[in-house]
Formats: structure tokens, C-alpha cells, sequence
């Protein structure tokens, strides 16, 4: 699975910013630009408020686990997540602790 992980974290990087690129290609790399343009629409601004919210599971969860000693830091993982996105920083969490949760789990 840690293979899958890798591929999906990598793909999870490029995917998005070849959305970002066109988008910041026409409207330039304002911040308030790039905000007005995830609400744009209802469709749009649905699927922000999902990503927003699934984000903030991760983070939860990363931290959670991490104050039990079961996780590694979240700290690049929030960059990840903030500066590419969740479809990089949670593959890219799931490639960190693949050796961690296999461990956990009985044969």
C-alpha cells in the first residue's frame, strides 16, 4: 500500500495545480481573486466547504494522534495541505504511517 500511497500523494500534488496554474494564469496570484473564485457558484462553493471541512477532520485527526504518540508531526502535513492541498497531505500522511499501521494490525 505505501506504494499506492506515493503515487497517489504525487498525483495529488500535480492534479491540483494544473488547475491552480490556468487560474492564476488569467486572474493572476491575488489572494482574494483565488478566494472569490472557490465560492464562485453554489456547485463551487459546496465542494470548498466540503474540502474546508475534510481538512480540518485531517488535522484533527493528525493531531489527535500525534498527542498519543502515534503519528509523526503534522506540521508538514499541514503545509502540504494549506500550500497543494488535502489530495497531497492525507496520501502523503497515509505514505508516513503505512509502516506504523501495519505494525498495528494482526495477521
Amino acid at each position: 500500500m505505501k506504494t499506492t500511497y506515493l503515487v497517489l500523494a504525487i498525483l495529488g500534488a500535480i492534479v491540483p495545480y494544473l488547475f491552480f496554474s490556468q487560474h492564476f494564469g488569467a486572474a493572476g496570484f491575488g489572494l482574494v481573486e483565488f478566494v472569490e473564485a472557490l465560492f464562485v457558484n453554489p456547485a463551487a462553493g459546496g465542494f470548498t466547504a466540503d474540502l474546508l471541512i475534510a481538512s480540518l477532520v485531517f488535522w484533527v485527526a493528525m493531531f489527535q494522534r500525534r498527542h498519543r504518540r502515534q503519528g509523526p508531526s503534522p506540521a508538514i502535513f499541514v503545509v502540504l495541505n494549506l500550500t497543494i492541498g488535502l489530495s497531497c497531505a492525507l496520501p502523503a500522511y497515509l505514505y508516513a504511517t503505512a509502516d506504523a499501521t501495519a505494525a498495528d494490525v494482526p495477521a
